[in-house]
Formats: structure tokens, C-alpha cells, sequence
């Protein structure tokens, strides 16, 4: 068995019935999961009885890799071997074991084994294809576009709507229409992974009983991401059992965008009313400056279940909070840290963290001047981004007549009608500032409708636009403009090839979202501001701020040795909740000083 400490050994060795692991962040949940698996192998619980799900391909793998390195260490496990164990242990994803039911149980759905499962671009396609087939009129038509659509089907089978119980009498229509094309294709979308095998189960309890017999010990990660179908499928195979044991942490459920609700977690043990519940709250990655800063605002949070985030680790560097004028000078302070630190040495990691995609544009911009090489995580580069690259199609075929290639791309984008238009009146208005031509584009193509109409994140797509706006602000001129982006474009591009150089060490970006399971030795989290972190999409709803306010300390909590939280014009009122014993602030003005509010 792994070396463990006392609650972790604890979570581990429990044998029948629920079990809620609630593991802080850096606690060690996934060691801790591991090794139940472990332990239940030595106890001589058979693999195929055995379920571990997670949410990631990627999780999925790490933990049959620790398991696997586990194995051929434990001395009690009789004739079981690592590719006996491989081949009968059940370790995946929710979406890949749903895949597995619905295969094997395919003709209650009138499907056969081998149906095909829809991407999103098929989803979208069968959509445009079911709505074509219906004689809707103009009215109809906009309020029924196949991004909506798409998004609202995935809410419906999410949250298992009952669709007689359904307020929308035309979207029913479509859905029922929908799922019926779904059934003729031989084919499942993404959501019915796990929406149908809990329809199944609901309606053939033979079936339901088969796999609760199968699966008689079921391991949860990450389930304070859960959504209510997940929660489901979970709760009816463990029903006859009881022997569930789930590990998360509502400190860090930041996925409600996705459908997860972290009550699953919260009333785990309101569900199963004789649970065990053990806190992990040991904290091996962080300094403890680190831990007692982002401790001191997720206590603010009112729905959480209580825990003490605590650490042997040494007290480390204060956590500096550092005020800019800007979105530009955070980036380039930012940079110039960056290169102080030296954390191009192959022993450093570092990443810098921001609440929106769009915040990348500065922070790429820097790096990019300053000569320091970077990749985006799970994204793509600003200036790639389908949105920003048409207009500056835009800007750059009024500028210049002659440029077919970013005529043809207006060409492809839009109807023959806003291309003509944007064709002609863009030649006439080569003298505006950048600014205002981009302004005339999103007009003349009624931009921002097309992203939400075309897009599914329509309005992360807009925030980038927006962004690029800020930036064309700050030029006079169209040419200095255009110029200034294809020399970044072209100087990024030089150092993508000579990446090598730099012994393939990167800065990291990302958005917090992307982060949540990473650390890295230095985070900069920039753009700390009141309406960017919280979002100001949030600040209507009690809620919303405190999963916000869930972002920002997963954000803290990402950093091992160093954490700068970096803001410009009104800092968050996060950044008021860390204790201040645990920082140094660098700045105009004291944190609270009262002139910074009658400025701006």
C-alpha cells in the first residue's frame, strides 16, 4: 500500500457501505483512490465487481497507470495479475461506461451494437436537418436556431426533463422530431452517453439489476462536477449495494456552466443517510502563506462543507497583489517578472491563470515583445481565433483592394448580401480609424448576432472581439495598426520554430477553468478586477459570485512556491478577503484606500 497518511489510510481501508472523501485541494484524492482500489483487490474484491469513474480521458489513464504501479506492489492478491486486473477492473469515464451500457443494451433504445456516436457538428447537422422539415415561419425560425436548439436538447437531457411536463410546445416538437431522426440514423449524441443508459435503467429494472450486480463497489472522482444524469446513473447502480465512495472537493466546483451542481455533493450524505465522511485536509503542495491566503476567502462562501486546509509545508513568499494602470502594463510587469524569476530554468514551471479567454491578447502581446516563448493550454492563440481573424479580414482588405485572400474569407463567411455590402462600403471608409471601421464591420454584418446565431460560446467569441477593440482604441491609424498585428503575428511565428532554443520550457496560459488539477511552481493571475473576477455576468446573483469567488481560490491554490494576483482600475473584492498578514501589496495606493474608487 502507498505510504499514506492517517485520513488518507482511513478513506482507503473503509469497506462497505457510502463513503464521502471531501479532499481540499493538493490533499492527495487521487493517491488516496488509487490505493482504495488497491485495498480492495487485497481483500480479494473481485476487478470485474469494481468501478472507478472519472471525468477525463486523461484522469481515466493517471489512474490506471497508479493502479498498475500499486498492483505489483501488493503481495495479496492470490492468481490476480496486472493484465488479469486490466482486463476485468472497470476504470473510465462517465461518457465512455455509458458507451459500454448502451452498447450491450442498445435494442431497448430500437438501436443495434453498432450505432454511431454524433459529435456536435453531427448534433448541429441532424438539428438543421429536423427544423428544415418543419414549416416554421420567419419568427419561428430565429427563435429556434440550431445553436439554441443544441444547447437547450443538452439542458433537457442533462437534467432529465420530462418532456410532458415541457413549457415550449415548439422546441418539444423538435426534440421529439429529433431524437426520432437520432433513432433512424442507428446513432446516439454525446448527452444520450449517459441520459439513456438512466432511461434504461428506470424503465427495465432487470437490466438495472444486472449492472448493480456487476458493479457492486463504485468509486467517484471529482463529484462535486457532477451533473443531475450523471448523479442518476450513479445513484441507481449503487442503490442495491450502497457501497459508493466518492472524493471531491465543493470548494472547486466551477463547472456550472457545464450543467455540474455541487449539491450532488453537499447532500451526498442526505442521500445516503449512514455515510462515512472523512475529511482530507492536508494540504503537500502549496506554502503555507499560499494556503492560509486562499483559505481566508473560500471561508466566505456560505454552501460548502467545512474544512481546515493546513500544510507542513514552509511558510514561503508573501503573496504579492500588485495594481496596474492597465490590461497592458499588468501584462508587461507580468513579463518582466516572469523573466527576473528566470523561469525559463528547465527546474521551474510557471503559468499565468485569467478568467476569459480574451485577457490572453495583452499577456501574448507581451511575451511575444519581450522574447519569452509561451503555449496556450486548451486553447488557441488570440490573434488565431476565427472571430478576431475576420475582422481583420475586414481591416485589412480596406487597407488594401488588391488583397484576394482576405476578400475570399469575408466571401466564405457571409451571404452574398453583407458580402457585397461589406465589399463596397469597406473601400469607402479606408480613412476611419481602426476603431470605427471595426465598428462599421460589426454593424454592416450584424457580427455579434451571427457568433451567438453560429457559435455555441457566442459570447466568449464577442468578449474577444471586444477585446480587440480595446486594443485598435489606443492607433489613430489603420496602417500603424495593421502593421503592429502582422509583426506580432510574424515575430510569434519565428519563435514557434525556434522553440528548441528554449529547451522546449514554455510559460503556460490558460483560463482558471482549464487549470483546475494543475500546479505549477509560479501563478500570475491577472485581471483580479471587480467584473472580469467576478465576472460582472455574476453580480446579480448570490450564487454566482460565490462560484466565482470558487474560481479565484482555485486559481490561488494552483501556486506551489509563488502567487501574484495582479489587478487594474477596481481590484475584486476577493482580493479584500485575504488576510492581509499573508501579503505584500505593490502598488499607487493602499488596498483600501478610498481615492482609487473616486477615480475611476
Amino acid at each position: 500500500m502507498l505510504d499514506l497518511n492517517p485520513k488518507q489510510k482511513e478513506a482507503a481501508e473503509h469497506m462497505n457501505g457510502p463513503l464521502l472523501i471531501v479532499a481540499g485541494a493538493g490533499s492527495g484524492k487521487t493517491r488516496t483512490l488509487t490505493s482504495r482500489v488497491g485495498f480492495l483487490l487485497e481483500r480479494k474484491i473481485s476487478p470485474e465487481n469494481i468501478l472507478a469513474i472519472t471525468f477525463t480521458n486523461k484522469a481515466a489513464e493517471e489512474m490506471k497507470k497508479r493502479v498498475n504501479l500499486l498492483v505489483s506492489k501488493l503481495v495479496n492478491l492470490g492468481q490476480l495479475t496486472n493484465q488479469l486486473i486490466n482486463e476485468k477492473l472497470t476504470i473510465g469515464t462517465f461518457h465512455s461506461l455509458g458507451a459500454r451500457i448502451l452498447k450491450a443494451e442498445a435494442k431497448y433504445l430500437k438501436r443495434t451494437s453498432n450505432f454511431t456516436i454524433f459529435d456536435s457538428d453531427d448534433s448541429k447537422s441532424l438539428i438543421k436537418k429536423t427544423v428544415k422539415n418543419f414549416n416554421l415561419s420567419e419568427k419561428e425560425k430565429k427563435r429556434t436556431s440550431s445553436i439554441f436548439l443544441q444547447k437547450e436538447f443538452s439542458r433537457i437531457k442533462d437534467e432529465l426533463i420530462n418532456m410532458d411536463d415541457y413549457d415550449d410546445e415548439l422546441v418539444a416538437e423538435l426534440f421529439k422530431e429529433y431524437e426520432k431522426e437520432l433513432q433512424r440514423n442507428n446513432a446516439f449524441d454525446f448527452d444520450d452517453l449517459i441520459e439513456k443508459p438512466v432511461r434504461i435503467f428506470l424503465r427495465n429494472q432487470d437490466v438495472l439489476e444486472k449492472y448493480q450486480e456487476r458493479f457492486k463497489f463504485i468509486l467517484v472522482d471529482e463529484y462535486q462536477d457532477t451533473n443531475t444524469s450523471q448523479y442518476y446513473l450513479i445513484k441507481l447502480l449503487a442503490k442495491k449495494h450502497k457501497n459508493l465512495s466518492v472524493v471531491g472537493d465543493d470548494q472547486q466546483s466551477i463547472f456550472k456552466f457545464r450543467g455540474s451542481d455541487f449539491r450532488n455533493f453537499l447532500n451526498f450524505d442526505k442521500d445516503w443517510p449512514n455515510a462515512k465522511v472523512i475529511l482530507l485536509e492536508q494540504n503537500y503542495r502549496s506554502t503555507s502563506n499560499i494556503i492560509e491566503g486562499a483559505s481566508s476567502v473560500i471561508v466566505n462562501n456560505t454552501y460548502q462543507k467545512s474544512k481546515k486546509l493546513w500544510t507542513d509545508n514552509p511558510e514561503g513568499e508573501l503573496i504579492k497583489i500588485i495594481e496596474h494602470n492597465d490590461s497592458d502594463a499588468e501584462a508587461f510587469w507580468v513579463v518582466n517578472q516572469i523573466k527576473t524569476n528566470k523561469i525559463s530554468d528547465l527546474e521551474k514551471s510557471s503559468a499565468i491563470l485569467y478568467r476569459t479567454n480574451a485577457q490572453s491578447r495583452a499577456i501574448e502581446q507581451a511575451l511575444i515583445e519581450e522574447n519569452v516563448p509561451y503555449q496556450i493550454f486548451g486553447g488557441m492563440r488570440f490573434y488565431d481565433r476565427k472571430e478576431i481573424k475576420d475582422v481583420i479580414a475586414a481591416l485589412k482588405y480596406a487597407l488594401n483592394p488588391s488583397d484576394t485572400v482576405n476578400l475570399d474569407r469575408l466571401n466564405k463567411s457571409f451571404v452574398k448580401k453583407i458580402y457585397e455590402e461589406l465589399k463596397n462600403g469597406l473601400l469607402k471608409k479606408s480613412d476611419y480609424k481602426p476603431m470605427e471601421l471595426i465598428g462599421y464591420f460589426l454593424q454592416t454584418a450584424d457580427y455579434f448576432d451571427y457568433l451567438n446565431k453560429n457559435h455555441t460560446n457566442g459570447i466568449e467569441r464577442i468578449e474577444n472581439v471586444k477585446e480587440l477593440i480595446e486594443f485598435a482604441a489606443t492607433f489613430e491609424n489603420l496602417s500603424e495598426f495593421i502593421e503592429r498585428i502582422s509583426l506580432l503575428q510574424s515575430t510569434d511565428n519565428v519563435k514557434r520554430k525556434d522553440a528548441h532554443k528554449f529547451g522546449g520550457k514554455f510559460v503556460n496560459l490558460m483560463t482558471v477553468h482549464l487549470a483546475k488539477g494543475m500546479e505549477f511552481d509560479s501563478v500570475y493571475i491577472i485581471g483580479a478586477n471587480e467584473g472580469l473576477l467576478p465576472h460582472q455576468m455574476s453580480l446579480y446573483s448570490d450564487m454566482e459570485v460565490e462560484e466565482e469567488r470558487r474560481l479565484i481560490y482555485v486559481a490561488m491554490t494552483r501556486a506551489k512556491k509563488e502567487l501574484f494576483v495582479n489587478f487594474y482600475h477596481t481590484p475584486s473584492r476577493f482580493l479584500f478577503e485575504i488576510t492581509p498578514q499573508f501579503t505584500e501589496f505593490i502598488g499607487r495606493k493602499n488596498l483600501n484606500d478610498e481615492e482609487r474608487y473616486i477615480e475611476w
